[in-house]
């Protein structure tokens, strides 16, 4: 299978990434209702534990409501999949010390990893969209920690960013599936 045809299949399978960051924009904002309404440490315990659950809840939506098969063996861009997969959750460390010395950073400093994490999502897929995801999340991040008030503003941002970005990638998933049915 050559890399476009992998991409592809990348693409369909995860409807141009709609389930995994719609998952992720919904617990974003869940997390940032405990910010807003609870406690910071009921927060991030929320977002950082249910953040590994991510993957999981993707492909149980997909077997839910996309009835996609899965990825095929022989698609090269599945061991890419795995290692990206762990990209942010071993970047994660590195919010211990920030949140430790500026509380309010905790989600602007997630927001820039996360927002590393999904460059590259821009080969996997083959969509340059989730460059402007990646863009608009470390930018975010980044104008939220030196200019935003208050913990929750990024948190915020960053789930409504990754929300309107499943509806975005999946419009795009979705044009091109129309295109493929229509060719044969």
């Amino acid at each position: 299978m050559d890399i476009k045809d992998a991409q592809r299949e990348v693409r369909q399978h995860f409807s141009g990434g709609f389930y995994g960051q719609l998952v992720s924009g919904v617990l974003w904002l869940i997390s940032a209702s405990l910010a807003t309404w609870s406690t910071p440490r009921a927060a991030i315990t929320f977002l950082v534990v249910a953040g590994f659950f991510i993957y999981p809840l993707t492909e149980l939506l997909i077997a839910v409501f996309g009835r996609k098969s899965p990825l095929s063996k022989s698609n090269s861009l599945n061991s890419l999949g795995m290692q990206v997969a762990f990209v942010l959750p071993l970047s994660m460390p590195l919010l211990l010390p920030v949140a430790r010395y500026h509380l309010d950073w905790f989600y602007p400093a997630l927001a820039i990893l996360l927002g590393a994490h999904y460059c590259p999502f821009v080969f996997m897929y083959g969509m340059p969209a989730f460059a402007a995801l990646a863009g608009l999340l470390v930018g975010g991040g980044f104008a939220i920690a030196m200019y935003g008030t208050g913990l929750c503003t990024a948190a915020w941002f960053a789930g409504v960013v990754l929300l309107v970005f499943a509806f975005i990638l999946k419009s795009i998933a979705d044009k091109e599936a129309l295109e493929i049915k229509a060719m044969g």
